[in-house]
């Protein structure tokens, strides 16, 4: 689903550069129902800031409640369950209107999310879903089809035949689709063989960097890595740079402006599944006004995602690409 499909009678113009003000007057209409908007109290548990993902992620959930009413408070739990889990009960206590959260591992949280739930508290989830939790609303990308369209892509461009290696992100149960979906498409392509896999651990003590420069000195042969985040696609084009591996392909997942620029590079690092984390958010926002005034809002919304490789950014690196409207503006379609 598009943001640009949502019938609420704003033109992008208005949505995002508009006062808060306007906004809520076109959106809300009433007087009654502006000032009511506006004493909305919002709290956001995220599961991190850092990276394009969370950046963007954050700018979001900013400029939403800025624009369509209301204040928010948010925590960052850097990618630790238990202190994402210590930070939604804190919240909980605080009693907002509605609470936002991106989960990190969702499994771990998914009792704290049921806790406020629980509570009364209506819950809005952007870019993770929480297994077993019945949240009101999720806004996230097609996992799935997010690692079959970059496998595929590899596979074209080893002509359907070579060894690979992939980098993986177990954590969360959402991220772990993108494999899936990568093993799928690999079904297709029986002449490619997976010659390494490394599994990416927050815990842990090796860091992709580390990863892929141990699958490169092992695998003198080794055609391409599908990577299932674009942080181990980056530092994997600084390993294939360091092993002197100039036509190794890498693939990664999410987007941003430091993807970007190794894409535009150009670098081994040659497509990036780029999600649209501030629509997510926003999505969230919005649906959380709605709710609170007795309308229906969605279980699940696939927000788009856009396959960018080196032509799509040829004119520059478009770090609003996910502000709803300015893809069509670029011209890009979405892939998944």
């Amino acid at each position: 689903m598009n943001f640009d499909t949502l019938n609420f009678g704003l033109s992008r113009r208005a949505l995002l550069g508009g006062t808060a003000a306007l906004v809520a007057a076109q959106y809300l209409g009433s007087t009654g129902a502006r000032a009511q908007a506006a004493d909305r109290k919002f709290a956001a548990a995220l599961g991190w800031t850092t990276y394009d993902s969370g950046r963007h992620l954050q700018d979001g959930f900013t400029a939403a409640v800025q624009e369509l009413g209301g204040s928010l408070t948010t925590t960052d739990a850097g990618f630790d369950a238990k202190t994402q889990t210590d930070q939604i009960d804190s919240l909980i206590a605080s009693k907002p209107d509605a609470l936002f959260i991106t989960p990190a591992d969702a499994v771990a949280i998914a009792p704290a999310v049921q806790r406020a739930i629980a509570a009364g508290i209506p819950v809005f989830c952007a870019d993770s879903s929480v297994p077993g939790v019945a949240v009101n609303t999720t806004s996230m990308s097609n996992n799935f089809g997010m690692g079959a369209y970059s496998c595929d892509y590899i596979a074209k461009q080893l002509k359907g035949k070579g060894r690979i290696a992939r980098v993986l992100l177990p954590q969360n149960e959402s991220w772990d689709q993108r494999t899936l979906g990568m093993e799928w498409t690999l079904r297709q392509y029986p002449d490619i063989e997976i010659v390494a896999d490394w599994a990416f651990a927050l815990a842990g003590n090796v860091t992709p960097r580390q990863a892929v420069d141990n699958i490169l000195t092992a695998n003198a042969d080794i055609d391409a890595i599908w990577c299932a985040w674009d942080g181990a696609a980056v530092e994997g084009t600084l390993a294939a740079r360091a092993a002197e591996r100039p036509n190794l392909v890498i693939t990664g997942i999410d987007g941003g402006s430091q993807a970007f620029s190794y894409i535009a590079g150009p670098s081994q690092l040659k497509l990036s599944m780029a999600q649209s984390f501030y629509e997510m958010a926003y999505l969230s926002v919005f649906y959380a006004h709605q709710h609170l005034e007795g309308k229906k809002t969605p279980r699940l919304v696939v927000t788009p995602t856009y396959a960018v490789d080196q032509s799509m950014l040829k004119d520059g690196l478009p770090d609003d690409f996910d502000v709803p409207g300015r893809a069509a503006e670029l011209g890009w379609v979405r892939a998944v």
